[in-house]
């Protein structure tokens, strides 16, 4: 449970399982469940199936994404602006270039507000692939993706809560921010059973973020961010193999059970800008801007990685998968035809940067591990 490698290959899996049910003779009994109400009424609490899922289950990811983006922040490697420079100028030339190629194919039309979905960064599965093919790699590269991720996490999140959110409801933002206060003070006393008030607190905030219209999973997020840092390492531990083997999966097998619809031979705009900008854009922004800013970086800043080592990192890191999901999920609700092509995309272009990545890694860490038996030799 605790294993990257076991995280990626179990999320995927459950992705191919969720397109072939989907797609199956079971199809429209299964989507009739997705899309199916349950909850409570009287709480203001009466959500699809699909939406418990992506509200509720997918928060506790943004936990753990909150929990290292604090830990980053405060001590790691996004503490210090000399360290904190490659990984954030990669990020952002990973947000930017993409957004550009998406928005060249849909500039002027109403699918611009898709342009966030191939920006996101699937911290679990790049990682999970870096460590299945990526064995010999420096551990710089392991520290790279990570903070290039939870950079991009962070970029996401503030995506989702500026674009993705209509008719905030201030009140509600306010009993959560009251919550979180009581929290951070319930932190510092050592006889209270701390982790069953984290439950108590993340399900109150949840519960207030959602009613106040910004996208419930902030609430994960906001925790995260206001637990001290020395106490991150040891929860994350304890949550992201559940996040790893429940959250994940499940979101996943749910996002891309979708009825694929018949294709006449032509896609839209949206999907040639996703399965391009997902690869291409990811590739080229990180790479170059990465290689540029270890080039200008203080010689102890700079990172023991060369020019393929970037590439092959930012070919992981276009797995957009989760969060890309995510987004065009929040961009296209009212339009099935294009969801399901930007889905797809999503599908594909994850895949055509995975194979990249996995591929150059691969070759990567086999050059490092002749090098090391080389020096060892001499």
């Amino acid at each position: 449970m605790k294993s990257d490698r076991s995280a990626a290959l179990l999320l995927m899996g459950a992705a191919i399982l969720g397109l072939v049910i989907a797609n199956s003779p079971f199809g429209p009994a299964f989507l009739d469940f997705k899309f199916s109400y349950i909850g409570f009424e009287e709480l203001g609490l009466k959500l699809s199936v699909e939406h418990w899922v992506s509200d509720l289950l997918l928060a506790t990811f943004f936990l753990v994404a909150g929990l290292e983006l604090k830990y980053e922040l405060t001590v790691g490697v996004l503490s210090k602006p000399s360290t904190a420079l490659v990984p954030i100028l990669a990020g952002v030339g990973g947000v930017v270039v993409p957004a550009l190629i998406y928005t060249a194919f849909n500039w002027g039309t109403d699918y611009m507000v898709g342009w966030p979905i191939p920006t996101a960064t699937d911290i679990a599965f790049a990682l999970g692939i870096l460590a299945i093919f990526g064995r010999g790699m420096p551990k710089s590269a392991r520290v790279f993706l990570l903070a290039l991720a939870i950079f991009d996490d962070l970029v996401a999140i503030l995506i989702i809560a500026i674009f993705y959110t209509e008719g905030v409801k201030i009140e509600w933002l306010l009993a959560a921010a009251i919550v979180l206060a009581g929290h951070t003070l319930a932190e510092r006393f050592n006889k209270l059973p701390i982790n069953y008030v984290r439950v108590l607190t993340f399900i109150l905030v949840w519960y207030a973020v959602y009613q106040s219209g910004v996208h419930a999973t902030i609430a994960g997020v906001a925790l995260g961010l206001i637990i001290p840092a020395k106490k991150t390492h040891s929860l994350v531990g304890k949550i992201q193999p559940w996040t790893n083997t429940v959250s994940l999966p499940v979101f996943a097998f749910f996002a891309v059970a979708i009825a694929l619809p018949t294709f006449d031979g032509s896609f839209s705009s949206v999907f040639t800008g996703i399965t391009l900008a997902l690869p291409i854009g990811k590739i080229v922004g990180i790479t170059l801007l990465a290689y540029v800013a270890n080039r200008i970086a203080s010689e102890e800043a700079r990172l023991e990685l060369q020019l393929p080592d970037f590439a092959a990192i930012a070919g992981l890191a276009g797995v957009g998968f989760t969060v890309s999901l995510l987004m065009a999920n929040l961009a296209f609700f009212d339009n099935t035809q294009i969801l399901a092509e930007a889905t797809l995309a999503v599908i594909i272009g994850s895949l055509l940067s995975m194979a990249f990545g996995a591929w150059l890694s691969q070759k990567r860490g086999r050059y490092y591990i002749q090098k090391h038996r080389e020096e060892n030799a001499n």
